[in-house]
């Protein structure tokens, strides 16, 4: 397993899942008095999905980055 890669998408899709079922719980739930319990809950499901995801999916994301910036820049 590559370290790098794997850092990368734990700790990126980390953030992006604390942001997004920070959101998602607020409009679904309100500020209840569980929704700091809710909000972890959401946030342990999803995390470790994501960041699977983001280290098998970061590869062919990376080949179409480049091939998009190629065509943007011209220089195909």
């Amino acid at each position: 397993m590559d370290k790098a890669r794997f850092i990368l998408a734990a700790t990126q899709s980390s953030m992006m899942v604390l942001m997004v079922t920070l959101i998602v719980t607020w409009l679904n739930l309100g500020l209840r008095p569980d929704f700091l319990w809710q909000w972890g809950k959401a946030y342990l499901i999803a995390w470790p999905i994501a960041a699977g995801t983001a280290y098998l999916v970061m590869p062919m994301a990376r080949r179409f980055t480049t091939r998009v910036v190629t065509l943007i820049d011209g220089t195909a």
